[in-house]
């Protein structure tokens, strides 16, 4: 990235980063190479032998026990007397840190710079050389040169910090990682106009000074340090020392909008799918140079994206790739700041998209969809569209999208019902802003919810329970308009023509037919997969509709007659009307005169079968009884009439007996003749 060689602090004098003894026992012009042997330039053969990985070192024993503790105890604890080898397999920093601690010990010169320092660092306290055997040993030398120069330089910090990767625990215990992190958080934390040190960041262009200018200009004079310039930077970084960086940079205070952005660019570097449309499938070209920058830097060597992963042809790599991005991801995500937009919604979602495909601890993918939830409102339609990583399921993950809904509804209930400590104005005020706001970000929400079933409802295994639960878990109140949930309603019978009367009946349920617009009114009107219980209905409520309109027009006439004149007839009110509107008012006209026509004639045809249908069941019944009736039931039948004709006649003579009394007085004697 840069070389800190260059770079050093003044005022103190570290003879330029050069080490050297001032006493050694061997006098000697240099150390040589032969293959993978090191050999002391002396007339002295060596007397030990010290094996550090592949590599081996001729070497003499005074040099060593005069300077390192542990070599001491290895040769003179030993019950071999004529011990001459020595293997340090697990020395921190390998041969490279003990070519440098074993020049030391014979008094050759020492470069110390920020690539070697840690190791050198490490390896002088593995080997002991403490001041207990000489004064001015390895490990104050270094001890001073990491917290004088290094700490003070933020390339050095940075460097070392990222060199420490490989030196663990023996960099942790020795507190470089934690010293390190610090230099950088207080550095990164400065104010931007103060800053007098290089960074990788590009700095925007300006202008160069004139020429009467020249002579007083300074190099921080013309050029602006962005807030963001210290990302690059710190992006190097493995993932773990890049989360004590953020730990030590929250702490310090800085604002949540730049540690989010600083997580977004990190994530961007580090998992390139997060960042590629398509589920994160990334060509070679990008692979080979994110891996060769990666390697040059000094950090995990990442061999490519997200494609790997899902159609890799190594074994290994995959797995290994797999574990790697799993705790990158795990570790962002326990990093981000709580505050509501410390980073973008679409990358939360992308976020949780690569979270749920690399199978990430269910408790962080949890924190990460309430995360979602509290920002709901400014997601996109693309980034929702997370696939369902189970093979039996539906295409897209719906379950998902119904959790982060619940997660966002949860949160809109917690902020309106949160109490404030304000005044009962302020108070009313801040209730009515956060009253708008809610519905606002409801009616977004809702709309984005509508264009998410309309997508998803082509999926032939979308149950259609899961369309209507989904489609009512938002309340009335957030869709003023529901053409959205229609086109979704349209484009899911489309998809799933074989559904039963009653199961359209139930989708066509959760749509308000008075919230559709005339448009959609006119389609749904001559839609043929609609029930027709559902095109009357849409009918009916465009005409209650055109009518209030038309009430609401007449009433804002006649109350705005003292100020304008009264439009005259109806020539005139079409004619003040624009023609969009006419023409749309006499299509819909049009067709709602056909539609009457045809209802008019269905019931006509209908009261002609019912008529039919009656006279089929009267001649049936007719058949019926000829055939069931015998001698004796006829019989019966007529005595029955018999015996009702003379009670009728009974009681005519009855009427007739009280008639006027001359008719009484004549008779008397007629029926005293018939009787005797």
């Amino acid at each position: 990235m840069w070389d800190s060689e260059s770079e050093s602090v003044t005022g103190r004098d570290y003879g330029n980063g050069v080490l050297s003894s001032r006493k050694h026992g061997v006098k000697t012009d240099g150390f040589e190479q032969r293959d993978h042997s090191w050999y002391v330039t002396t007339d002295i053969p060596s007397d030990f032998l010290v094996q550090v990985g592949d590599v081996n070192f001729h070497l003499h024993k005074y040099p060593l026990l005069s300077r390192s503790g542990k070599m001491n105890r290895l040769i003179y604890e030993s019950r071999d007397l004529d011990l001459n080898k020595v293997a340090l397999d697990d020395l921190p920093g390998g041969p490279e840190a003990f070519e440098l601690a074993a020049k030391f010990c014979y008094g050759i010169a020492v470069d110390l710079t920020a690539a070697n320092i840690s190791g050198l660092r490490c390896a002088a306290e593995y080997l002991e050389m403490t001041e207990d055997l000489e004064e001015g040993n390895l490990i104050f030398k270094t001890e001073a040169f990491l917290s004088y120069v290094v700490l003070s330089s933020w390339r050095d910090s940075i460097l070392v910090l990222n060199s420490s990767e490989k030196l663990s625990p023996w960099a942790e215990n020795l507190q470089i990682v934690r010293r390190c992190s610090e230099s950088i958080a207080w550095k990164a934390c400065a104010n931007p106009k103060g800053i007098r040190w290089a960074y990788t960041g590009k700095p925007p262009e300006v202008p160069s000074p004139k020429w009467h200018e020249m002579k007083d200009s300074t190099p921080s004079r013309y050029s602006q340090v962005p807030p963001d310039w210290w990302f690059e930077d710190v992006s190097i970084l493995r993932i773990d020392h890049f989360v004590r960086v953020i730990t030590a940079i929250k702490v310090k205070g800085m604002r949540f909008e730049l540690i989010g952005a600083a997580i977004m660019h990190y994530a961007g570097k580090w998992l390139p799918g997060l960042i590629q449309d398509g589920g994160g499938f990334i060509d070679e070209a990008s692979n080979s140079s994110n891996s060769n920058s990666n390697s040059s830097s000094g950090g995990i060597s990442w061999k490519g994206g997200l494609h790997m992963i899902v159609a890799g042809t190594k074994d290994d790599t995959p797995t290994v790739q797999a574990k790697d991005q799993r705790m990158i991801i795990e570790s962002l995500i326990s990093i981000i700041p709580p505050q509501k937009d410390s980073v973008s919604c679409s990358f939360l979602l992308r976020l949780l998209r690569m979270a749920n495909m690399l199978k990430v601890a269910p408790a962080l993918v949890t924190e990460l969809e309430k995360r979602i939830g509290m920002q709901f409102e400014q997601a996109a339609l693309a980034d929702l569209l997370i696939p369902s990583y189970n093979k039996n399921e539906t295409l897209f993950d719906v379950d998902l999208v119904q959790r982060l809904l619940e997660h966002f509804l949860v949160q809109e209930q917690t902020e309106s019902s949160s109490p404030s400590r304000q005044t009962f104005s302020d108070k009313n005020m801040y209730d009515g802003t956060q009253r708008s706001a809610n519905t606002s970000s409801k009616m977004r929400v809702a709309r984005l919810v509508d264009s998410y079933l309309t997508e998803v409802s082509r999926d032939r295994n979308l149950s259609l329970t899961k369309f209507q639960v989904l489609a009512e878990a938002l309340p009335e109140s957030a869709r003023t308009c529901d053409d959205g949930l229609y086109r979704a309603i349209d484009s899911y019978l489309k998809a799933h023509p074989s559904l039963s009367e009653h199961e359209r009946k139930r989708l066509c349920r959760v749509m308000d037919c008075q919230k559709l617009s005339i448009d959609a009114c006119m389609h749904a009107a001559q839609n043929e997969r609609l029930p027709l219980r559902v095109v009357v209905q849409v009918l009916f409520s465009e005409q209650v509709k055109i009518s209030n309109s038309l009430a609401n027009n007449t009433l804002k006439v006649s109350s705005e007659a003292q100020y304008q004149p009264m439009i005259s007839n109806r020539k005139t009110l079409l004619e003040g009307t624009p023609q969009s509107f006419q023409e749309g008012w006499a299509t819909a006209k049009k067709d709602i005169n056909t539609l009457k026509f045809e209802l008019e004639t269905m019931k006509a045809k209908y009261l002609e079968l019912q008529n039919d249908m009656d006279n089929l069941q009267r001649k049936f019944d007719k058949m019926t009884n000829k055939k069931q009736t015998s001698a004796w039931t006829t019989g019966w039948k007529k005595l029955s009439k018999f015996t009702k004709m003379t009670n009728l006649e009974n009681n005519e003579i009855g009427s007739q007996v009280a008639a006027p009394e001359e008719l009484t007085r004549k008779t008397p004697g007629r029926w005293r003749n018939s009787i005797s």
